[in-house]
Order: C-alpha cells, then structure tokens, then sequence
C-alpha cells in the first residue's frame, strides 16, 4: 500500500470513489438494459446518458472548487457523538447543490 500512501484516505474520500464507482456501474447496467438514445436538450446538441453524466461531474467539480474559494470549507454545526462530536462541514451544503445541479442537468441537457 506504500505506493498510494501519498493520499489522505479519509472516510469522506473513501465514500466520494466508492460512489463514484457506484455510478459508473449503474450507468453500465443501464447502457446495456436499456439501450439509449440521442436527444437534444437545451444546450441543442445530441447527448446520451453518459454524456449527461460526464457534464454533471464536471459542473460538480466547479461548484465545490468555487465554493471553497468562496466560502471555505469551516464548519457549520457539531453533531453530539461521543466526547467532542462530530462537525459538519460547509462542503455538504455545496455536495447538496451539486446534486440539484445533476438533476436539472440530466432533466433538461
């Protein structure tokens, strides 16, 4: 394991690939269940599932880098676990605008 030692494997990481990973697998089993088809939304240009998909992760990775430029990361409220509790951080408020974000994106593009 010496050869990934250099990332921080946190709990948040190790659930941000294994939902990646999730993804990819579900919009495999979708892609082959159901084949797709090409539609233009409003951005009039042909995608697939998958290409909503990729424009979805994409539009994540610019709202959480500007919601860190912009607002941090601080925290915002203590869970009561255990001795010191666990804190919240801003992240999740940005996780939750990336979500509605994908929605609108695979509703609309």
């Amino acid at each position: 394991m010496s050869h990934i030692a250099w990332m921080a494997w946190t709990w948040p990481t190790a659930i941000f690939f294994a939902a990646l990973a999730l993804t990819l697998l579900t919009m495999t089993y979708l892609a082959a269940a159901y084949p797709e088809a090409e539609r233009v939304g409003i951005l009039r240009i042909p995608t697939t599932r998958g290409d909503r998909l990729f424009i979805s992760l994409i539009a994540t990775a610019v709202i959480h880098l500007l919601w860190i430029g912009f607002a941090g990361t601080d925290s915002i409220a203590t869970i009561p676990v255990g001795e010191e509790g666990v804190e919240i951080s801003s992240l999740w408020l940005a996780t939750a605008m990336s979500f509605g974000a994908a929605v609108l994106i695979f509703r609309t593009v």
